[in-house]
């Protein structure tokens, strides 16, 4: 259920016993604890909306296409590309310093889990200066929350709308990469594949004609609009559904007819695409190939897609039976899920540095850029790969050894600041304490052992169990 262990999170599990703490992760408090939350408040891109960041963006790029040189034109593009990278970089901060402090270890790795699924490239397009609203504000609050509301959400989201290119559609100018990803990625899954959908391309295109009009209004201007069609028009900040852009023809998806509503035909939509058998399916097999097993075990996926269609799609209920399945509860120690880079990273900073804030965030997300997984940085719409396969290659285990030995030899520079000032002086970790004794030792195998009392120095050590088999499992 967790990252990883430290001290605080085993403390909390022996004090409430196993039913329990599944009970408070599954309902966790909606705020983070006081000292997190101060934390990031202070983040410059917490303290700014989207529509805010869009419009100086969108203002500062006037600006700079007026300049008289190309000189200066050059100077303030590269301004203003570092200005995003940093929300970008802000964003990701703020994303792992929730993984690593926060006691609602579940939320935090479902909004890991959300955020891959519904993902977004932060380069491209505008996606930079709105990506910090859509984790916030879109998909953290409902990631243990009803799925289709989750969907909806995203559907209404800048970054998203952006990314996928369904801002620029309208009637007579339908693009239809948002709906195809939609059907594909985010609900459905492939047509003909495991979940058992059966959507056509036909499908694709009527549901790409629901979704006109559905786009981005980073101005104050509001289209003029005839009288019939003035009620129509929805404003929620930077999303707007726009009707002179909806084609209001008669639409069929899923054997389904939808009349000319608006955006209430969106919403149809979405509950009709949640509502579907294969999107149940699709979803629990999915949260088991995370969390349990590359090939997911078709009973628990049945049991956990029966769940998730009975309660309308409650992400809390749906992960329940798998937490509390033999196929966690039974499973022997050599079976677990091999740790994708951030659950690597995070985990042993969570090991390594229990009860310890980290001040500079820079060197953990320089590694997991090492590792091929950057925080918002996956190109395609497919999000990163859930399966051992993905990230096992001979080059991978190097890095991670290389990070293992900058995490179990020092401080990495986790305690600078962020222009690299030096910070207090933290040494080394000292991973042979009480925590290892009680949560780890048992775990490991006689060759892992066997190599850790070879080690000459405690910095060797924490090097050796950072870099073992048994760590790169969950």
């Amino acid at each position: 259920m967790t990252f990883g262990v430290d001290a605080a999170t085993v403390a909390r599990y022996r004090q409430l016993g196993r039913a329990r703490f599944l009970d408070e992760q599954l309902k966790p408090p909606a705020g983070d604890p006081p000292e997190l939350a101060a934390a990031i408040a202070a983040i410059p891109v917490t303290q700014q909306s989207a529509e805010h960041l869009l419009r100086a963006a969108r203002a500062e790029q006037q600006r700079l296409n007026a300049l008289p040189s190309e000189d200066e034109k050059q100077q303030a593009r590269m301004a203003l590309n570092q200005a995003a990278n940093q929300a970008t970089y802000e964003t990701a901060k703020r994303h792992l310093m929730r993984a690593l402090y926060s006691p609602a270890q579940l939320r935090e790795q479902m909004t890991w889990f959300w955020m891959n699924h519904f993902s977004v490239f932060s380069g491209k397009g505008t996606v930079r200066w709105t990506l910090a609203d859509y984790e916030e504000r879109a998909v953290r609050p409902r990631a243990l929350g009803m799925f289709r509301d989750l969907v909806l959400a995203t559907v209404k989201s800048t970054a998203m709308l952006d990314y996928l290119d369904n801002a620029q559609s309208a009637s007579g100018r339908i693009n239809e990469n948002y709906a195809r990803e939609l059907m594909e990625l985010h609900t459905l899954g492939a047509a003909g594949g495991p979940s058992g959908s059966r959507y056509s391309q036909q499908d694709v295109q009527e549901l790409a004609r629901v979704l006109t009009g559905v786009g981005v209004n980073s101005t104050d201007a509001v289209p003029r609009l005839s009288r019939e069609r003035q009620s129509l028009y929805v404003r929620e900040g930077l999303f707007e559904f726009n009707p002179n852009r909806h084609d209001f023809g008669t639409k069929t998806v899923l054997n389904q007819r939808f009349v000319g509503d608006g955006f209430a035909e969106v919403e149809q939509a979405v509950t009709l695409l949640c509502r579907q058998s294969a999107t149940a399916r699709f979803i629990s097999a999915k949260l088991v190939r995370y969390f349990v097993a590359d090939d997911p075990p078709s009973a628990l996926v049945d049991a956990m897609a029966g769940t998730f269609q009975r309660t309308g799609g409650d992400i809390a209920a749906v992960l329940r039976p798998m937490f509390l399945s033999a196929e966690i509860m039974g499973a022997p120690a050599d079976t677990g899920k091999f740790k994708d880079p951030m659950q690597f990273v995070v985990s042993s900073l969570r090991l390594a540095y229990d009860g310890k804030v980290i001040s500079n965030y820079l060197p953990v997300v320089g590694w997991l850029n090492q590792l091929g997984e950057p925080p918002y940085g996956r190109v395609t719409p497919d999000g990163y790969g859930l399966v051992e396969t993905a990230w096992a290659s001979s080059g991978q285990l190097v890095k991670r050894f290389e990070i293992a030995r900058a995490i179990g030899s020092g401080s990495a520079g986790l305690f600078n600041t962020e222009d690299n000032r030096p910070g207090p002086r933290t040494g080394f970790p000292m991973l042979t304490n009480r925590l290892f004794y009680e949560a780890i030792e048992s775990t490991l195998g006689i060759r892992t052992r066997e190599a850790l009392a070879q080690t000459a120095s405690q910095q060797e050590w924490n090097t050796v169990l950072l870099a073992s088999p048994e760590w790169m499992q969950r």
